[in-house]
């Protein structure tokens, strides 16, 4: 998928296969549901085409997977891109020494843990996931990526909820490292 023609009508389709679950986890959520878009072969099969031309143009050595709709995005865009996966888990799903760091949601938080050996000095790392709402998720988990010493390449999503303001509170723990939304709302 190189024509801008292409990229186009791959995103319309994502956007047709995205459905709106309002009251979900709470009454003032309206959920985003990518189960109807990860269902259609030829839908997803663009995104990870899409996501991968992100990893591929930005260098990066080392994907890591936002659990968790992030491990279901980023695991095929590793293996498209031929890359490495690392996931980045809610906090006591990973065996072994870990880094940690707690987040806020726009309903709720929790501590997010990345392997501490899973990321060397020399990896550039693009962030994958779903959406990007408060950005309190991304933004544990670049800190967590930059412990390791490993660079941000970047964080790419599938969907930016431009109204919950995340990309503004990124900005300065991105430092100049590429966000990528496919689309946003």
């Amino acid at each position: 998928m190189t024509s801008p023609t292409d990229q186009e009508a791959a995103i319309a389709l994502l956007r047709e296969r995205i459905r709106d679950v309002p009251g979900h986890p709470n009454p003032d959520v309206v959920f985003k549901d990518i189960t109807p878009l990860l269902a259609d072969p030829v839908a997803f099969g663009h995104l990870v085409e899409l996501l991968a031309d992100v990893c591929v143009r930005l260098g990066a050595t080392k994907i890591v997977g936002v659990e968790a709709r992030g491990f279901i995005l980023g695991a095929p865009v590793a293996v498209r891109a031929r890359v490495g996966f690392v996931p980045a888990r809610k906090a006591g799903k990973l065996p072994g020494p870990v880094l940690s760091r707690p987040y806020d949601l726009a309903y709720g938080s929790g501590v997010i843990e990345l392997k501490d050996d899973a990321l060397a000095p020399h990896d550039r790392v693009l962030v994958i996931d779903d959406v990007l709402a408060s950005g309190g998720t991304a933004e544990a988990v670049l800190h967590l990526i930059r412990a390791t010493g490993a660079t941000v390449a970047g964080l790419a999503v599938l969907l930016e909820l431009g109204f919950l303001d995340g990309r503004a509170r990124l900005e300065p723990t991105l430092a100049g490292a590429a966000l990528h939304a496919l689309m946003s709302v």
